[in-house]
C-alpha cells in the first residue's frame, strides 16, 4: 500500500492534468505521510526542501545554456545555418530536408533545447521545403527528428540533469554524447536519401544554388561555428566549468548577434523573459522530484527493486534491454526531465549495482527520451513541429517514426559497443 497509493495518486494528478511539479509534490508528501504517520516530518520537508535541491552550484549551468539557446534564436543564428547548409545540399534529392538535419544538430551544439530547435526550425525550414514541393511529412519529420540531436549534442540541459541526479561528471556526459549525436545525424542523412529513393515524390525538385552565394553563407556562419568549437575545446580538455562555458557561450552569443545587427534591445530582454520562465519551471519540477526522492528513501523501494532483481539471477543486458523498453514506453507520455528526475531513482541504483558505466547508460537514457520527444501519443517536440508550422498531427507523427529509425539504430550500436559513448570521455583529463 506505501508503495502503490503514492503512485497511484502520481499517476492520476498526471492523467488529470495537474502540473508535473505539483504532482511529484504531492504524491511524495502523501507517501512521506503514509510511512512516518507524522505530518509534522513532512512539514518539516517541505520546508528545508525548496532551497535545498536548488542551491547546487552546477544547476547554474541551466539557465546559462537556455540563455545560450535563446540568444542564439533571437539573433538568427539558425537561419544562417539552416542557409549555409541548404545552399551546399540543395542539388541533391532530398538535399534540403538533410540540411535541416544538419542546421538542428549546429544548432543544438549552441543551446541544448531540443523545444527551441524544433520551434526556430520549423519556422525557418519548413516555408523552404514547402516552396520546392518537399511532403509535409519528410519536412516535419527531418525537423522533429532532427531536433533531438540537440539532447545529445553539448551542451545538453537533459544530460545536465541526468549529472545532477545522479552526481556523474556533468563534463563527462555532455563530452560522451558527441560520437552518438554524429552517428544519428549520419543515419538520418541516410534515412533520407534512402525515403526519397524509394519514394521521389516526397521532394521531387532540386536546384543548385550558385557557387558566389554558397561562399557567402559560410561567411554568415563562421561566427556560429567558431562558439561551437570553442564550447566543444573547453567542455573537453576541462579548463573550465560547464557552468563557466555556459555563460560564456551566452555573453558571446549575444555579442555575435549584437555585431551582426540582429540581437536588438527588446529581443535580448524577452530572451532574459524566457530564460527566466523556463529555468524557473525546471527549478520547480526539481523540487517536486526531491521532494518525491525523500519518499522513496524512506520507503526503500528502489533498494527492493534492486535486491529482486538480483534474487532473480537475470543476465544483466536482459535486464538493461527491459529497462530500455519501460523508459521508452513511459517517455511517450512524458517530458524529459520529469521523466530522468522520476525514473533515475529506481533505475540508477539497478544499473550501477549490475557494473553498467553510469556515462554510458546516461547517453542510452538521452536516446530513449529522444524517441519519446517525437513518438505518439504525445511525443512533445511533434506538437511543438505541428503547432509552429501548421502541419496536420498525423502528419508529424509519420514523417517522425519513419526517421525516428535513426535513432532506434544508433541505440542498438551503443548497446552493442559501449565504447561508442565511452571513448571520448576517458581520452579527457
Amino acid at each position: 500500500m506505501v508503495a502503490a497509493l503514492p503512485m497511484l495518486v502520481l499517476l492520476v494528478c498526471l492523467l488529470f492534468g495537474v502540473p508535473i511539479a505539483v504532482a511529484l509534490a504531492g504524491s511524495g508528501m502523501f507517501g512521506i505521510w503514509l510511512i512516518t504517520g507524522d505530518m509534522a516530518k513532512v512539514l518539516n520537508i517541505i520546508g528545508l526542501v525548496p532551497f535545498s535541491s536548488v542551491a547546487d552550484y552546477n544547476l547554474s549551468t541551466i539557465p546559462m545554456f537556455i540563455l545560450m539557446a535563446y540568444f542564439s534564436a533571437s539573433s538568427g543564428l539558425a537561419r544562417d545555418l539552416y542557409a549555409a547548409a541548404a545552399a551546399w545540399l540543395s542539388h541533391i534529392r532530398g538535399g534540403l530536408a538533410i540540411a535541416t538535419v544538419f542546421a538542428c544538430g549546429i544548432f543544438g551544439a549552441m543551446s541544448g533545447a531540443s523545444t527551441a530547435a524544433a520551434s526556430v526550425m520549423s519556422k525557418i525550414a519548413m516555408p523552404e521545403m514547402r516552396r520546392h514541393g518537399y511532403s509535409e511529412e519528410l519536412a516535419a519529420g527531418s525537423i522533429g527528428v532532427g531536433a533531438t540531436l540537440d539532447i545529445l549534442i553539448p551542451p545538453s540541459i537533459a544530460m545536465v540533469i541526468y549529472g545532477i541526479a545522479t552526481q556523474t561528471s556533468i563534463g563527462k556526459l555532455l563530452v560522451a554524447g558527441v560520437i552518438p549525436g554524429i552517428i544519428v545525424g549520419v543515419f538520418l542523412t541516410a534515412m533520407i536519401y534512402i525515403w526519397v529513393w524509394i519514394s521521389p515524390h516526397h521532394a521531387p525538385a532540386t536546384f543548385r544554388t550558385p557557387p558566389a552565394e554558397r561562399r557567402a553563407s559560410l561567411l554568415r556562419v563562421w561566427p556560429s561555428l567558431l562558439l561551437i568549437a570553442l564550447v566543444l575545446i573547453m567542455l573537453y580538455t576541462g579548463i573550465a566549468t560547464p557552468t563557466e562555458i555556459g555563460a560564456l557561450g551566452a555573453a558571446l552569443a549575444a555579442i555575435i548577434g549584437a555585431l551582426f545587427g540582429r540581437l536588438t534591445v527588446p529581443e535580448a530582454i524577452d530572451a532574459l523573459k524566457q530564460t527566466i520562465r523556463t529555468s524557473a519551471m525546471i527549478f520547480m519540477i526539481l523540487i517536486g522530484a526531491t521532494v518525491f526522492g525523500y519518499y522513496m528513501t524512506l520507503s526503500r523501494i528502489p533498494q527492493e527493486v534492486v535486491q529482486i532483481v538480483i534474487a532473480m539471477d537475470l543476465n544483466r543486458w536482459v535486464v538493461i534491454i527491459g529497462i530500455v523498453v519501460v523508459y521508452f514506453i513511459i517517455s511517450m507520455f512524458m517530458d524529459e526531465i520529469p521523466l530522468l528526475l522520476l525514473t533515475l531513482q529506481l533505475t540508477f541504483p539497478l544499473i550501477t549495482s549490475l557494473g553498467f558505466d553510469p556515462i554510458w547508460f546516461g547517453v542510452l537514457s538521452m536516446m530513449m527520451v529522444a524517441m519519446g520527444l517525437v513518438f505518439p501519443p504525445v511525443g512533445l517536440l511533434a506538437f511543438v513541429v505541428s503547432a509552429t508550422a501548421g502541419v496536420d498531427l498525423m502528419k508529424v507523427y509519420k514523417g517522425c517514426s519513419i526517421l525516428m529509425l535513426a535513432i532506434v539504430a544508433t541505440t542498438v550500436l551503443l548497446m552493442i559497443f559501449p565504447e561508442i559513448a565511452l571513448w571520448l570521455p576517458r581520452t579527457m583529463r
